[in-house]
């Protein structure tokens, strides 16, 4: 199984939506907590289910199970705590949740992207995840930052 993560900030439409043509993305999974923002752009859930489906022939699904609770965003956000905190704060939510219990595995039966917000993934709950997965499914889970 391979997991791809993808941020849009910073990127224009192009650069987004060619990305995941060339990694043969089918399906994007939207780890976000809120995806309405006036301020995502085509990456506002509407447009981008839209653009998916038009672009790059993939569905979209938002999963806030994936999520940070705003608690946990707001903390950060507001530097009441570190990345490291979060970190800890974030991957103990996602146990308490049994996220690799609870989350249908087949929609890692296609190339799927795990879509947020921020460009890089080494400060990014999409990182987390992905790595969340790969030790709890135990296989060969290969995670490609795009």
């Amino acid at each position: 199984m391979e997991i791809y993560t993808i941020g849009y900030k910073k990127k224009s439409a192009e650069e987004f939506f060619e990305a995941l043509k060339r990694a043969g993305i089918q399906r994007v999974v939207d780890v976000r907590l809120k995806n309405t923002s006036h301020l995502a752009g085509f990456a506002k859930k509407d447009h981008l289910r839209y653009f998916l489906r038009e672009i790059c022939d993939a569905d979209y699904v938002h999963e806030t199970i994936l999520a940070p609770t705003e608690d946990i965003l707001s903390d950060h956000g507001q530097e009441l705590i570190t990345w490291e905190e979060y970190e800890n704060r974030f991957l103990s939510l996602l146990k308490d949740r049994e996220v690799e219990k609870v989350l249908d595995k087949r929609l890692f039966e296609v190339p799927v992207a795990l879509l947020c917000s921020e460009l890089k993934p080494d400060k990014c709950h999409r990182r987390l995840v992905a790595e969340y997965l790969k030790r709890q499914w135990q296989g060969d889970v290969i995670i490609t930052h795009l």
